[in-house]
């Protein structure tokens, strides 16, 4: 079975990225599975309904988000969906370390076309973070509620954060409970891919899917002012040299191990 992860989607220039490479790279790998994460995609800041529906009609089966989710107040309503939906607005995730009380859900469970069971976890970081609840223990929570509803052995966390030893603590900590454990946020992929002992894949972050000529995402005037000065301004999403950043995951559909990882960063 082939996993794609797609990292943090930022802007236009991340969107246009996305759909030039995606559809190469889903029939070169024969990808089954196919996650991004969509928290950046307006502007790099939130996402939008029409947006999430843009990311579901180039085949992704779910979407992933972070620390931007809220950003755009339209999302709210388009993810007050059943928990037994199978709605689009319930594949878009928020991270399930937040409040319960908060809408929409942090895990996914679904089946693919062929009976393949999977599911996909969304957690963030706590480490220079804003508030949440511990995503280790979550973590157990939510693999117990797994192995009690379909039993889903492929497993996929994306966990959202900040600090490279918090996701690498969680990565070890999840080893041969999981398939993957895929990093985002920062926007800078790292090089750090492998399989850890018990056959999870790990990578500390996948990287951005955006402007690479910026800080991050935005306009790099408007973050050097930022800097210089200290005083606030308006952050813009920045166009230059987009590149979509990527993994591929292969492993066992029957037992969820992880047996090879691959890093993509493709440009225009």
């Amino acid at each position: 079975m082939n996993i794609l992860f797609v990292g943090d989607v930022f802007g236009s220039a991340g969107r246009h990225i996305v759909r030039e490479h995606l559809p190469q790279l889903v029939e070169t790998y024969a990808v089954d599975l196919l996650i991004i994460n969509g928290e950046n995609a307006a502007g790099g800041f939130g996402i939008t309904p029409s947006l999430a529906e843009e990311l579901f009609d180039l085949g992704a089966h779910v979407i992933t988000t972070g620390n931007h989710i809220w950003d755009k107040k339209e999302i709210f309503e388009y993810m007050k969906v059943p928990s037994d939906s199978h709605a689009r607005g319930r594949r878009i995730l928020r991270p399930a370390n937040y409040a319960v009380t908060t809408p929409g859900f942090g895990v996914y469970e679904g089946t693919l076309p062929d009976g393949q069971k999977y599911a996909v976890m969304n957690m963030q970081g706590r480490v220079f973070m804003s508030s949440c609840d511990d995503p280790f223990r979550k973590a157990d929570e939510l693999l117990m509620h797994i192995g009690r509803q379909s039993g889903a052995k492929v497993i996929l966390l994306d966990i959202h954060a900040e600090a490279s030893s918090e996701k690498a603590a969680l990565g070890w900590y999840l080893d041969g409970r999981v398939t993957a454990v895929l990093g985002t946020h920062t926007h800078v992929p790292t090089a750090d891919e492998r399989i850890l002992p018990q056959g999870t894949a790990y990578q500390t972050d996948v990287g951005m899917s955006g402007p690479y000529d910026s800080v991050i995402g935005v306009e790099v005037e408007l973050v050097l002012q930022k800097f210089l000065t200290g005083m606030p301004g308006k952050f813009e999403a920045a166009k230059g040299n987009p590149k979509i950043a990527a993994t591929l995951i292969e492993c066992n559909g029957a037992t969820g191990r992880a047996y090879g990882i691959k890093r993509f960063l493709l440009g225009e």
